[in-house]
């Protein structure tokens, strides 16, 4: 067995690692998908995924996802999945620690770059 097999990481330590907002990070990868970490404060930019769902978990605070035809709200434990397609732009009005899982190679703002898309980093 080799050591990348034990590999433990834990997911409050990672995102005690990082203080940046809207910059994720990858915890891990499972098959060809990453899971990812982020913290988040203000308002994203609105975007759409047209290939993939995004799948969000909270893990602390609350994070509005907001949609067209209206927002969902999500605290700590909750999970929402953003279907393929749909426009939406992801707000904290306080700070938020959240996880993602979408396809490797997925960018953080789906098919509108600004000045908020960012490069997937690694956790050291």
């Amino acid at each position: 067995m080799t050591d990348d097999v034990r590999e433990v990481r834990n997911l409050q330590t990672a995102l005690d690692s990082f203080s940046e907002h809207w910059q994720p990070h990858r915890l891990a990868s499972v098959n060809d998908y990453d899971v990812k970490v982020f913290k988040a404060q203000g308002e994203f930019t609105w975007h759409t995924h047209p290939d993939t769902d995004e799948f969000f978990m909270v893990v602390s605070g609350r994070l509005v996802i907001q949609l067209r035809d209206g927002d969902v709200e999500l605290g700590a434990g909750d999970v929402y999945v953003v279907p393929r397609g749909v426009e939406h732009c992801p707000r904290a009005d306080g700070e938020v620690s959240a996880m993602l899982i979408e396809p490797r190679g997925t960018v953080n703002t789906g098919d509108t770059p600004s000045e908020r898309t960012a490069q997937l980093r690694e956790l050291g």
